[in-house]
């Protein structure tokens, strides 16, 4: 039976459908996870990032309750998590997982059944989903018949079966073409359209771009980032511009910006700047405008690949004007 240590008291200020607080998890001398808390919104779909071995699949194992944490708690809607509380969840792993002699239609309804469904539900709604999926033709060969992807798809339909309130993905779309991607990548957003809570693991940083609300970075088992998408772009960026001019050369100083890049492109040209930090966007357009014949104007903001790979390598460049 999983002990949860120190659970704090429930209060309104820490409702939110998913909390970690402090979780902490040591192997053989070895700390997988060191005080990693996370907030995870409801009906929301949440990034879990980090290198490999920061502690992602600790982590989301802790929250299946595969494992239980030496120390911190987690938290359903303010609650610490009970047992029975893994049949709100569907999991799909990374390392994918099939009894590859059986046939695929009898191993789904077997799992659907493990989450509480009788085999009549089971089966109504595993055919439906291997139709929607394009794999019903498939439904009694064995596993050991089907391609990878199709198999794939077999387990991510096993995790959505029982209709839980919480779905875990741990790198949902390895292994997929671009086509079967882009299908997961809807169901994804259908299910959060039926108000379900999302928790993906990925190191495809344009589906976090995609499809995430919020994210959590994970770095040598501490959460070193968090927050909303669109606010952590934004709190990244570093005042470079990309404009767009008649001007061959470009009128300003280095008291407003300092030319990056400069580029010509069917008769316009292409100027890439860093402003200087002490002047605010106004007051630079405003400058720059006066002086040159600006046909387009737009601030660079950092992409989540960005993002990540400045927060690893020792988080945001801090390079001197």
């Amino acid at each position: 039976m999983h002990g949860w240590v120190g659970a704090p008291p429930v209060t309104f200020q820490n409702m939110c459908f998913l909390e970690t607080i402090d979780v902490v998890k040591k192997y053989s001398g070895h700390t997988a996870l060191d005080k990693v808390s996370i907030k995870v919104p409801e009906n929301s779909v949440f990034g879990l990032l980090g290198p490999n071995g920061a502690g992602k699949t600790t982590l989301i194992r802790i929250i299946n309750r595969i494992t239980a944490p030496d120390a911190g708690a987690v938290l359903f809607h303010g609650i610490p998590s009970q047992p029975e509380d893994v049949y709100r969840i569907g999991y799909l792993p990374e390392e994918r997982g099939l009894y590859r002699k059986m046939r695929a239609g009898e191993q789904a309804v077997y799992l659907a059944r493990l989450k509480g469904l009788t085999a009549k539900e089971a089966t109504a709604r595993l055919k439906e989903l291997f139709h929607r999926f394009d794999i019903i033709a498939w439904w009694n060969r064995r596993l050991e018949e089907l391609s990878k992807g199709m198999q794939q798809k077999v387990q991510f339909i096993t995790a959505i079966a029982h209709r839980p309130e919480l779905l875990i993905f741990d790198e949902p779309f390895s292994g997929f073409d671009p086509l079967n991607a882009e299908l997961i990548k809807n169901e994804i957003l259908r299910l959060k359209s039926e108000g379900k809570t999302i928790i993906f693991s990925t190191h495809n940083m344009a589906s976090v771009e995609e499809l995430c609300d919020e994210i959590a970075l994970i770095d040598h088992a501490k959460a070193v980032l968090s927050g909303g998408v669109a606010e952590i772009r934004s709190r990244f960026r570093q005042d470079i511009f990309r404009l767009k001019t008649e001007n061959e050369t470009l009128v300003s100083d280095d008291s407003l910006c300092k030319i990056i890049d400069r580029s010509k492109y069917c008769g316009a040209y292409f100027f890439r700047v860093k402003k200087h930090p002490a002047i605010n966007n106004a007051e630079f357009i405003t400058r720059i405008v006066k002086d040159n014949r600006i046909l387009t104007f737009e601030e660079e903001i950092p992409s989540m690949n960005d993002v990540f790979i400045q927060t690893v390598n020792g988080a945001k460049d801090d390079e001197k004007y």
